[in-house]
């Protein structure tokens, strides 16, 4: 409850400071504070059970360890983000206060579908995350690219958050006690009625869009490209592991005791999600392109926790989320940094800026999961949990080969910086302070604790 109140307030401070700061360095140090605040106070409410205002919500959210946990983990990484990022936040328009009030509702929206029981809190929760993020898209107003992601964004995003309505409809007039409570939807394990299973195809589609699963991610590369980089690394980290996080708690709650009526839809999006991903990444020459086709390719690992419903599936969802927002954030911090988008744009930076090169290749390694990152820990847990469903093992074998496939391209951003010689006497725009390789450093460290002990982060989830 914490967190959702404070971050709602700490917007709208954020937004009216906007009227009387105008200093553009302050809105940053201001976001920082508030945030490092929330994050205290939900970690207060996770170990001692009391909120700092306590709010009947008619069981409509639910705080647990499992909850809090996730919005630890997404907050956590968001300040983080702060840290890596405000003073390129600074430098997309002169509304700064304004586009950290607007992350701050994101956030706000985040801890609501990371605790909804209802699906009335599903719906305001998506759209308190998905009105801000149509802004950001569009934040760069003198850029065309910006513009028309903005405009596709929101007519996409409009259109498929009319199929979630019809889909919620169809659940509260299909279910037995006409109740939007996830956990009242369905009674029994016979076969679905059809409304009911007419309800779970349209949530499954509208849920697929929001977290870019094929074939509904043709709205991502698009609208990541064209976003402001800044804002494309929140949109592809922690909003997307959000969305995960509410996917697989709405199906396990609501739909859980009819798993295996649902389960093969799954299987082919998964298949068709990391098939399409990987490949369509395979050639891409812009970095920031690549990283949101690899961004959908990642997402099919994360529908993994979807197909096995497990505890090992939700342990891996959490530590997915922290690995992979982690090691996305610290890679497009660095590219924010670069002149070139394009892989070449990368040649030589190993020589120029030795450290940059190590932390983005770490960041890179856990992306493809190579052991002893993160990443690999991450990967592992989702097909571990995938195989003990003893169902569809292909599809684990085939979602090895699609993590050799991203190897390749992750690993030419790699080549570039260590075996290509730049024509150019620096690849960066701006020279990078000390105080931005020290979080560079922190992250990598980050990603590399949690390879090797993954257990500090999921021993949270039973504290």
């Amino acid at each position: 409850m914490n967190a959702i109140i404070f971050t709602a307030i700490w917007g709208v401070v954020m937004m009216l400071g906007g009227a009387f700061i105008k200093n553009k360095s302050i809105p940053k140090y201001l976001a920082i504070f508030g945030l490092a605040i929330i994050l205290v106070l939900n970690c207060v409410e996770m170990n001692m059970g009391m909120p700092l205002l306590n709010v009947d919500v008619k069981g409509m959210l639910e705080f647990k360890n499992f909850n809090l946990t996730f919005i630890n983990v997404a907050f956590g990484c968001t300040l983080l983000y702060f840290f890596l990022n405000g003073r390129d936040i600074e430098k997309v328009g002169e509304n700064v206060s304004e586009y950290f009030a607007l992350i701050f509702f994101v956030l706000c929206g985040i801890a609501i579908i990371s605790t909804f029981n209802s699906l009335l809190m599903l719906f305001i929760g998506i759209e308190i995350v998905s009105i801000p993020l149509y802004i950001l898209t569009g934040s760069d107003k003198r850029n065309l690219k910006s513009n028309e992601a903005a405009l596709k964004y929101f007519l996409m995003g409009s259109f498929f958050t009319g199929i979630m309505l019809l889909g919620i409809a169809f659940l509260y007039g299909g279910g037995d006690l006409g109740s939007f409570d996830i956990h009242l939807i369905i009674s029994g394990n016979g076969p679905m009625p059809a409304l009911i299973a007419a309800g779970l195809v349209l949530l499954l589609i509208s849920m697929s869009f929001k977290v870019s699963a094929a074939p509904f991610h043709f709205w991502t590369p698009d609208v990541y490209d064209g976003s402001p980089t800044v804002f494309t690394s929140f949109m592809a980290t922690v909003v997307k592991a959000a969305a995960f996080f509410a996917f697989i708690r709405l199906f396990e709650n609501a739909f859980g005791s009819l798993h295996r009526q649902w389960q093969t839809l799954v299987v082919v999006l998964i298949a068709a999600t990391l098939l399409i991903g990987n490949l369509t990444a395979v050639f891409q020459q812009s970095v920031k392109r690549m990283l949101a086709y690899s961004s959908i390719a990642q997402a099919g690992f994360m529908m993994f926790s979807l197909f096995a419903l497990s505890k090992m599936a939700y342990e891996g969802l959490v530590l997915y989320a922290a690995a992979y927002s982690l090691a996305s954030i610290g890679i497009f911090a660095i590219l924010v940094k670069m002149k070139d988008y394009t892989i070449d744009g990368f040649n030589g930076l190993g020589k120029q800026q030795p450290l940059l090169a190590v932390t983005a290749t770490i960041f890179l390694l856990s992306l493809t999961g190579i052991p002893a990152t993160a990443g690999f820990q991450s990967k592992f847990y989702m097909l571990m949990a995938a195989v003990q469903t003893g169902h569809h093992i292909w599809l684990v074998i085939f979602a090895v080969l699609c993590a050799a496939i991203s190897a390749y391209y992750y690993f030419r951003i790699i080549q570039a910086m260590f075996f290509k010689d730049s024509n150019d006497e620096t690849a960066l725009t701006e020279d990078v302070t000390p105080e931005f390789k020290i979080l560079l450093v922190i992250t990598s460290f980050l990603i590399i604790v949690l390879g090797l002990f993954p257990e500090f982060l999921i021993n949270w989830l039973y504290y």
